[in-house]
């Protein structure tokens, strides 16, 4: 089963994160989603997006994050892009080490890799892709 991807376009202006949520209700109700996952794919595109804006659009409200979810078989597809320069997921630090516990932030990309059933980066990390199993 291969369903039409969902879509959303947002400017760099963190005030968008609160149109996430809606977002993924459409999809949950479209894709027909079990309840027991959505919490984990809207805290991990949450952190997405707000990555996105930040750290790749550097709230640049005249750049846009795109958002595509895609159901195929039993697999939802999350992709998040940005249009920033990318990073290196690699170099993120581990926010579990002791010397970042007490950091503010730092912890999105560990909380899509605990929350998702697999994370891939592409275009040199503008795009962040997170498949859930269903």
């Amino acid at each position: 089963m291969s369903l039409e991807p969902i879509m959303l376009k947002l400017s760099s202006d963190t005030r968008n994160i609160a149109l996430v949520e809606s977002f993924v209700e459409r999809a949950v109700e479209q894709y027909q989603i079990a309840p027991d996952i959505y919490g984990n794919i809207l805290i991990t595109l949450t952190e997405a997006v707000n990555n996105a804006i930040i750290h790749g659009n550097s709230n640049d409200e005249s750049k846009t994050v795109q958002i595509q979810l895609r159901r195929k078989n039993n697999c939802l597809a999350v992709r998040v892009t940005d249009e920033g320069e990318g990073f290196d997921h690699s170099a993120v630090p581990d926010p579990t080490a002791p010397e970042n516990l007490l950091q503010v932030g730092g912890r999105g990309v560990f909380l899509m890799q605990q929350l998702s059933d697999s994370v891939y980066f592409h275009n040199n990390g503008s795009t962040v892709e997170m498949h859930f199993n269903l």
